[in-house]
């Protein structure tokens, strides 16, 4: 497994992130129950599996179940060989206002300290907002709070989930924060416009939604009638797919792989067969070049409308 640096915040990370929110939370297509989630035991061995196989980097959040909890049993013992971000609680209030500058601090101080008993540590490599919208990131107080807690040594590094490149471009600009995650793929290239000067501030760019939920695999085919020209489009790769010998899922992580500001890829696994997946795919050849200008010419042409929270509620996904 590769390692790259985290921009400038001098921690180096496996290529390949392992995203934890599927062992804590149903999520992902068809995932409807926490019955269909791994037992507590098997995620637990499936972490350390992947820890053993070269994955250092987990990725997880307050709102992610028990995911964090499981890290915690994962890897209380092996504390310094693994980095991992997690993302504080959500902010706002019910009526979507943004709390008083004390009660804000107070929520992040809980937060965090729910964080480390869960992860069993006493620090975090990666504190970050979640789902960070551009008044939370450009709020000087929160910044501050998250500086305090990376002065006195709590979290190694700040940063910010964001969703759209209006908000990635807020986190540059604002300055203070050290790592953005982004979601970014095969149909949806926009982010990549802020790639060249996110390098240049020296921040570590995290990549999510690399298989836009499953639909970039064998799960894109007989969507609902909504989704008929994204249906089509995930279809339109197969000659691609074909002539760089690679599936979709390789096609759609070694895409993302083979910009070199991106210093992970993060991959979402519950499964021991999509660890095995996931590790075939790094460790095999890097994307050629046509192949990957290829890829850059094969965007959907209405980024927006890849809305799967929308989808979801429409009941587009089931």
């Amino acid at each position: 497994m590769k390692k790259r640096k985290l921009g400038r915040t001098g921690i180096e990370v496996s290529e390949m992130a392992f995203g934890t929110v599927a062992l804590g939370l149903p999520y992902g297509l068809g995932i409807e129950h926490e019955s269909q989630l791994l037992p507590e035991d098997k995620a637990v061995q499936l972490l350390q599996t992947a820890l053993g196989r070269g994955i250092d980097f987990f990725d997880t959040a307050r709102q992610y179940g028990k995911s964090e909890a499981l890290l915690g049993r994962a890897f209380r013992q092996r504390r310094q060989e693994v980095v991992i971000a997690t993302k504080c609680a959500h902010l706002r209030n019910k009526d979507h206002t943004l709390p008083a500058e004390k009660e804000l601090a107070a929520a992040i101080e809980r937060s965090l300290a729910e964080s480390l008993e869960a992860l069993q540590t006493g620090y975090v490599d990666i504190l970050m907002l979640h789902d960070g919208d551009e008044e939370i990131i450009r709020h000087v107080g929160i910044r501050k709070i998250f500086e305090a807690y990376k002065k006195e040594g709590v979290i190694r590094a700040t940063g910010v989930s964001t969703y759209t490149p209006q908000e990635t471009k807020a986190v540059m600009d604002s300055g203070g924060w050290d790592v953005v995650q982004v979601p970014f793929n095969l149909m949806d290239q926009r982010q990549a416009a802020l790639f060249d000067a996110l390098d240049q501030r020296g921040m570590g760019i995290v990549v999510r939604s690399v298989l836009l939920k499953g639909l970039l695999s064998e799960r894109g085919q007989q969507l609902h009638p909504a989704l008929k020209k994204v249906e089509q489009h995930i279809a339109s790769y197969a000659p691609l797919s074909k002539a760089s010998g690679l599936g979709l899922p390789q096609l759609a992580t070694k895409f993302v792989l083979a910009f070199p500001q991106v210093s992970a890829v993060l991959v979402g696994i519950d499964r021991m067969e999509y660890l095995q997946e996931a590790l075939d795919t790094v460790a095999g050849k890097v994307l050629e070049p046509e192949f990957f200008e290829q890829a850059r010419n094969g965007a959907f042409k209405d980024p927006g409308f890849l809305n799967l929270h929308e989808w979801s509620v429409q009941g587009w996904l089931k």
